[in-house]
């Protein structure tokens, strides 16, 4: 079979043969504000997953048995973890809908359903008051915003890769995690000010509900922005075209489906380690103060933020294989050394997450970009969306669950290990990949 992601001539240095688009970041209105929607849904979808795992510690003895503290916890993370589950079935259902009736209508559909999920944990009952059922409620509410996600993060990956020049598509595709990292840092933020002010009764009692509250209004306010959205033109003049079946495009591709679950899972598990699960191992395991674990937590990954647009401009110039080499390669070696660092004090935490973070963003800035170029445009956000989708459930859905349990079963060298051989797959994955800079994505 032809593997299509390797066919098709790269566009010259510095000549643009995507869709028209802007030139440059400096955009009219009417598209800042179509970014500004596409990178808020996406903020609010990382956020959710954030805000989870940074409370987790305060609801999982008032929505578990409260008489069993860790095994309460453990329960809240495997929710966690099953709600990554929905996310290849979201990823199927919202990447079908995205290469057949539009990227517009899926990104309105699943901002819709996030927000849902969210008003839900934001109401979900206690044990004490409804028992076993509190936890029902709280499995449901995270399958949907598991299948809301799976659809969630391709959609917007295609849409922002479509309306990009070509030589400045590794750029604007670092909006995707800027705008991500930006809703774990809002999360683990808002958590820190409401430990300030609340404290750790009320933060247990009734505090950890309002992070969820403002999730769900805040994505109703993103589903109007992006009521207002253009479609992208690539995908415009794909639809007019005659359209053969799915499926054997699908599996022409297969090799690409395999190169996202290649790419996807050192970078999944080792980003969730320090950007969304560290500040839960560093309360427990080290004893750290919650409020010094999170504002540790949040400006290691403002650091992040900050180098990523600074990594898709050097793709942009250099290449994504450079890019993917230093993102997945580097933290191969200081994985093992900087995870034995962190301890009770902030600097133990904040410079080896944002030293691990900082290298990690060669790759998840251009992620979109690489992706994208991967697949031609009738199949490109479903060819994406599954098996990205079955990379982060199967490996990032189960980090939090996986480390907190080898932790406490075996120490934490056997989690270290784990890792550093997906980061050494995706490595591999990423040394084999040809170069698809400037590819022309209207094919």
């Amino acid at each position: 079979m032809t593997d299509k992601s390797t066919t098709g001539t790269a566009a010259p240095a510095g000549r643009d043969t995507a869709p028209a688009a802007p030139a440059s970041l400096n955009a009219t209105r009417s598209q800042r504000q179509t970014l500004f929607a596409t990178g808020m849904g996406n903020a609010l979808e990382w956020y959710d997953w954030g805000i989870y795992s940074a409370f987790a510690i305060y609801f999982a003895t008032e929505v578990f048995n409260p008489k069993d503290p860790l095994a309460a916890l453990l329960g809240a993370m495997a929710v966690f973890a099953v709600g990554f589950i929905a996310r290849p079935v979201g990823g199927f259902l919202f990447g079908w809908m995205a290469d057949h009736v539009g990227r517009r209508a899926s990104m309105i559909s699943t901002v819709g359903l996030a927000s849902f999920g969210s008003l839900m944990i934001a109401l979900v009952p206690t044990y004490n008051s409804a028992g076993a059922w509190a936890a029902v409620v709280l499995l449901i509410a995270r399958l949907l915003q598991g299948l809301a996600h799976g659809g969630e993060m391709p959609s917007a990956q295609t849409y922002i890769a479509e309306s990009a020049p070509a030589a400045r598509r590794g750029l604007w595709s670092s909006l995707i995690y800027v705008s991500g990292t930006s809703g774990i840092v809002i999360g683990l933020l808002f958590g820190y000010i409401l430990n300030l002010l609340l404290g750790k009764q009320d933060m247990q009692a009734w505090g950890w509900r309002i992070p969820f509250i403002v999730g769900g209004v805040l994505g109703l306010y993103t589903l109007i922005a992006r009521s207002r959205m253009k479609e992208t033109e690539a995908f415009t003049a794909a639809k007019a075209t005659v359209r053969e079946p799915m499926w054997p495009e699908i599996r022409k591709n297969w090799r690409s489906a395999l190169r996202v679950i290649g790419l996807g899972v050192g970078g999944t598990v080792c980003y969730y380690v320090w950007s969304v699960s560290a500040v839960q191992q560093a309360v427990i395991i080290h004893k750290m103060d919650q409020g010094t674990a999170l504002l540790a937590s949040v400006l290691s990954n403002v650091v992040l933020i900050i180098s990523l647009p600074f990594w898709g401009r050097f793709s942009d110039r250099f290449g994504r294989r450079a890019n993917l080499l230093i993102g997945t390669g580097a933290p191969i070696v200081l994985f093992p050394l900087l995870v034995n660092t962190v301890g009770q004090s902030f600097w133990s935490l904040f410079l080896p997450a944002t030293a691990i973070l900082v290298l990690m963003g060669a790759t998840l800035s251009i992620s979109p970009a690489v992706f994208a170029e991967m697949f031609p445009t009738r199949i490109r956000t479903v060819g994406v969306a599954i098996p990205y989708a079955v990379a982060v459930a199967v490996f990032g859905g189960t980090a939090p669950y996986l480390q907190s349990w080898t932790n406490a079963a075996f120490g934490p060298s056997v989690f270290t290990i784990y890792v550093v051989l997906l980061l050494a797959i995706s490595t591999l994955v990423a040394w084999k990949l040809p170069e698809t800079k400037g590819k022309d994505l209207t094919k």
